[in-house]
């Protein structure tokens, strides 16, 4: 019998920032995700999945291919630590939240996959960048 919690679907804005809040900094766990504070690239080897549990989905019910347009109003890239957090823009519209059972920290995770590869990327779920932001298109 599977005794995990089925994890939440977050479809607004203050769902994903009161779910951040409740996330902790996990600088002095092993998990060491904290440093990952753009969207970064984690081999399988790094992710510390025995402690890892998945808490919360962010990609829309019934939507196969969500958006890759990007929201940088403040001229962030991708991989910038002080990018916003917009729930409907890419890569965050094609995330999962994961928590740390030791630490605490939440991560956001999605798999860029390629012509001939797959890349698993996290980032931190920072409370104070989520950022309510307009319809993509």
């Amino acid at each position: 019998m599977n005794t995990r919690p089925i994890p939440m679907q977050i479809s607004t804005t203050q769902e994903l920032r009161e779910l951040a809040a409740l996330g902790t900094s996990g600088e002095a766990c092993d998990c060491r995700l904290a440093r990952h504070q753009g969207w970064d690239s984690i081999t399988d080897a790094q992710w510390p999945a025995a402690q890892m549990r998945q808490v919360a989905d962010l990609r829309k019910p019934g939507v196969d291919e969500p958006s890759f347009e990007e929201f940088h109003p403040g001229r962030t890239r991708y991989e910038s630590p002080d990018a916003p957090i917009a729930l409907e823009y890419f890569p965050v519209n094609r995330s999962t939240v994961w928590r740390c059972a030791h630490c605490g920290l939440q991560v956001m995770r999605y798999t860029e996959f390629g012509g001939y590869y797959v890349d698993h990327r996290v980032r931190v779920l920072n409370a104070a960048l989520v950022t309510d932001a307009p319809h993509p298109g």
